[in-house]
């Protein structure tokens, strides 16, 4: 009750506040970039997934939605300007923060953040996810306003392939791939469903890297990969056979497959700029692999089947 208190009376004092725009205030045509922006100067506690979701909305419903993910013991609150000073004693613990955040602009000393600050990581992403489609015209539309859907929707509604049985490692076939205008495929990351439904692969796949697209695979040029990992440019390939167990015969047979499958995928990430790393479960399956070939980039994740 506290807290719908607040919000109600955050309204009233939004409403009769001033528009104009102070030197620090985040200024877009897009109000979801804008409210990213303004996010991204906050430390959360979960990761920016609340701000992210919520970021469509206008600024003080993302505050009154997402205010109690803030991270309390990195941010303090002042009322520089007293006019947060009507919220009441009840609702003082979270209506002064509340109001203060929520402000259509805030004032210099207003809110501090506590220590250095790193952008939350849902929140980089839907940054990063944003430059990509403008830095791309024909993923956004031509400027007569032409609608065009993104990539991302239409792969997110294609159907999920069915699992084969011949192992985690099966590639089904790769949906259209994206052509920049040379009718060269792509070299922009676009984010597809995993392949397969192999829980303990994908898994892996998301949380080592870590994946910057969590629940996804990535195709770059016209290759279909396991992870981009966040924050650099590296495409991953992800093996968590349980080599260890395989007698000397399907060992050899599946290291000779892997071989022209690495080579391929490592071809097409540095065509397009980015490294590329292999990452197996144990010691043994990565000697295998570096026998057949010293240059690979490989790193033993450790991960279980």
């Amino acid at each position: 009750m506290r807290f719908c208190a607040c919000a109600a009376l955050l309204i009233i004092l939004s409403s009769c506040a001033t528009s104009a725009p102070s030197p620090r205030e985040f200024v877009s045509r897009n109000p979801r970039l804008a409210n990213l922006q303004r996010a991204a100067t906050l430390p959360w506690t979960d990761g920016g997934r609340c701000a992210v979701r919520e970021a469509s909305q206008p600024w003080p419903v993302l505050v009154e939605k997402c205010y109690r993910t803030l991270d309390p013991d990195r941010i303090e609150f002042h009322d520089t300007t007293g006019r947060c000073s009507v919220a009441s004693a009840d609702a003082a613990a979270v209506g002064l923060g509340f109001c203060v955040l929520a402000a259509p602009e805030i004032a210099v000393g207003a809110v501090i953040v506590l220590g250095g600050l790193v952008v939350a990581v849902a929140i980089q992403e839907a940054l990063d996810a944003y430059e990509l489609r403008h830095a791309y015209p024909e993923e956004a539309g031509t400027s007569r306003g032409a609608k065009v859907s993104s990539r991302e929707a239409e792969a997110q509604r294609k159907p999920k392939p069915k699992p084969e049985p011949a192992g985690q490692d099966w590639q089904p076939p790769v949906p259209p791939v994206p052509v920049d205008r040379t009718g060269r495929a792509s070299c922009e990351p676009v984010p597809v469903p995993h392949a397969g439904e192999d829980d303990p692969h994908n898994e892996c796949a998301d949380r080592f890297p870590p994946n910057r697209y969590p629940g996804m695979d990535v195709l770059v040029g016209g290759v279909r990969f396991d992870a981009l990992q966040v924050g650099v440019r590296k495409l991953w390939e992800i093996k968590t056979h349980q080599f260890d167990t395989y007698n000397d015969y399907v060992r050899d047979r599946e290291i000779e497959k892997e071989i022209k499958q690495l080579n391929k995928e490592r071809k097409a990430a540095a065509a397009c700029g980015y490294g590329f790393v292999i990452g197996v479960s144990t010691q043994a399956h990565k000697d295998a692999l570096q026998r057949e070939d010293r240059s690979l980039n490989i790193v033993v994740t450790g991960c279980k089947r």
